[in-house]
Order: C-alpha cells, then sequence, then structure tokens
C-alpha cells in the first residue's frame, strides 16, 4: 500500500512539541526544507563508499533497536531516487533480523567517518534476492559536527558473527564500552510508527552508564530540527548501539529514553538538556571482522568537555 509522503517532509507533533520546549521552533521552520522524499542528488559516490549502514526499527513486540548491517565498497546500491539497493542482511543474532525478513519500516544513518559525512534515509525496507531494498520517504544531510574521524586501516579475514550474551542489565564489560564511548547510534520512532536512526557523539564519557540499566548522555547543540528528540516526546522506546572498535563487538540496548528539559550541565558544556535511558534488554555480538581494523579517533573539534553528570540517583 503506497503511503502518503506529504507528512513525511514535514515536522510530527513530537517534533514540534519538542521544538516549542527547547524554544527553536522559529529556527526549525527555516531548516524544514532540506527535509526531501527522495535522494539527494550526486549521492551515489557516498553510499558506494561505505562499509556500513546503521538501520532502527521496530520489532514485533514493540521494542525499538539499533542495527549495523555491514558490507564491502558497494553493498549501498542506488537504484533511482527513492530506491536503494543493500547488499546485505543482518546476522541471524541481531534483533532485526526477524523484522527485516518481511517489509517494514525503517530509519537508517549513511555515515562516512573518514570524511565526517552523514546522511540520514527513512522509508520502508523490504527483502529482496541477496540483500534488501530501500524505499525512500525521508532524506537529509546532517552537520558533521561531534563525529570523530577514523578510517579503516586493515581488513580480517570474514568469520560468522555470533552472540557473545544476551541480558536485562549491563555487564561490567559492556558498562565500560559504553563509559569510553565516542559516539553510539539512536534509533527512535514517532507516535505513526516512522522510524530514524541518528548519530550522538563526544568525549569520551561523554556518555555514562549509571548503573546496571540506567544510561544518561547530554543533549548538544545541533541543527535545531530535534527529530529524535521529538521522537522520544511523542514515543519514549529507542534502541541504542555502541562499538568496541578494539575488540570488534557491538552491544545492542532496547529500552526508554526520557528527556529532561530543564536539565543544565556543568558551566563549560554547550548541552541544555539531557537523555536519560532506562535498559530493559542487552544483546552483544562479535562483529571482529567488521569491526576491527579501523584507526585511532581524531575527535572533532566542536566537542564540549565532559562534565559530570547531572544525577546518579534513581
Amino acid at each position: 500500500m503506497n503511503r502518503s509522503r506529504s507528512h513525511l517532509v514535514s515536522y510530527h507533533d513530537g517534533e514540534l512539541a519538542a521544538q516549542d520546549l527547547a524554544g527553536f521552533r522559529e529556527n526549525a521552520d527555516r531548516m524544514r526544507p532540506i527535509i526531501g522524499d527522495s535522494l539527494p542528488r550526486g549521492v551515489e559516490g557516498f553510499l558506494a563508499d561505505l562499509r556500513f549502514l546503521v538501520v532502527g526499527a521496530t520489532s514485533p513486540d514493540g521494542q525499538v533497536w539499533a542495527s549495523l548491517l555491514f558490507g564491502e565498497p558497494g553493498f549501498l546500491h542506488v537504484l533511482d531516487a527513492r530506491n536503494l539497493s543493500i547488499g546485505a542482511r543482518p546476522s541471524d543474532a541481531d534483533p532485526l533480523a526477524r523484522v527485516l525478513q518481511e517489509s517494514a519500516l525503517v530509519g537508517t544513518l549513511a555515515i562516512d567517518l573518514a570524511n565526517r559525512r552523514r546522511l540520514r534515509i527513512n522509508g520502508r525496507m523490504t527483502p529482496n534476492r541477496g540483500g534488501l531494498r530501500l524505499s525512500v520517504d525521508q532524506a537529509y544531510g546532517n552537520c558533521p559536527k561531534y563525529i570523530q574521524r577514523r578510517s579503516l586501516q586493515r581488513t580480517s579475514p570474514a568469520r560468522a558473527m555470533r552472540m557473545v550474551s544476551e541480558g536485562s542489565e549491563l555487564t561490567a564489560e559492556q558498562r565500560q564500552v559504553i563509559d569510553t564511548a565516542d559516539i553510539f547510534f539512536i534509533a527512535s520512532t514517532s507516535a505513526a510508527g516512522d522510524a530514524d536512526a541518528s548519530h550522538r557523539g563526544g568525549n569520551p564519557g561523554f556518555v555514562r552508564s549509571l548503573s546496571a540499566d540506567r544510561i544518561q548522555w547530554p543533549d548538544y547543540e545541533g541543527n535545531t530540527m530535534l527529530m529524535t528528540l521529538g521522537n522520544l516526546t511523542a514515543n519514549p522506546a529507542a534502541g541504542l548501539v555502541f562499538i568496541d572498535w578494539l575488540l570488534g563487538t557491538t552491544v545492542q540496548l532496547t529500552g526508554t529514553a526520557t528527556v529532561d528539559w530543564s536539565a543544565r550541565t556543568a558551566a563549560g558544556s554547550r548541552a541544555e538538556r539531557t537523555v536519560a535511558f532506562r535498559v530493559t534488554k542487552v544483546i552483544q555480538i562479535d562483529h571482529s571482522e567488521n569491526v576491527q581494523g579501523w584507526s585511532a579517533p581524531q575527535y572533532s573539534r566542536f566537542n564540549p568537555p565532559v562534565t559530570p553528570p547531572i544525577s546518579d540517583g534513581p
């Protein structure tokens, strides 16, 4: 069934509410024309060079997950302005494996770490022979702020991905991955079910595990559109994925996120809001052949100094 695209190139009620709470409505209105219902011109080369794609979607039980699809350069191929071929599927251990066996609304993020470029592409993903097909409903570029530069320096022999652990709380090792992270990806959905995937970055320590089931991070100044916070305002379900670049694993979390619009971090930070995330499930997967081999990060000059968490209470 074809869906109307008109509402996807404007703001939904959650985004409007978030913009009002932040005092960004006027700026966000000026930014709205960058949202398109097709791929930008000249994007073929950018996508063809990438080695992974971030995907966010909702599982049948209502949980939102963020995942990574890996491939060799060229696995992302533009078919036309509104269709993208993806020569990869998630492993059986991935929480989105069953979801993407059928047609599903997804949010995706194409990100080039080496050149600090990113493009959000949202729409409907369907399986096809050898991979997936994404029909584009919404596409727009984001600024390079807070992206740490990394380049792939070597590749490892391909191995089957395997699940390392699954649980309802973070282990000590997983908390260490989070507490030292300089990047993670977040998936969210609107009240209507339209999905989105986005990037969060900063100096190591910008995101904190406050306990085995609680995480907090500051929301740094950005493009004022507040797509992610708008989704969370309408629907708190969210998914996060962290990468251990040294060991070659991903830590995927699903749970609920709450925005504290009044919280202000310590002096010196440009964050005026914080997000608290309550973990309900954790999946760790070994992706060593895809994640290992990246260079050490070159931190963005836009990263604010790391400040203490707002609260470590319940």
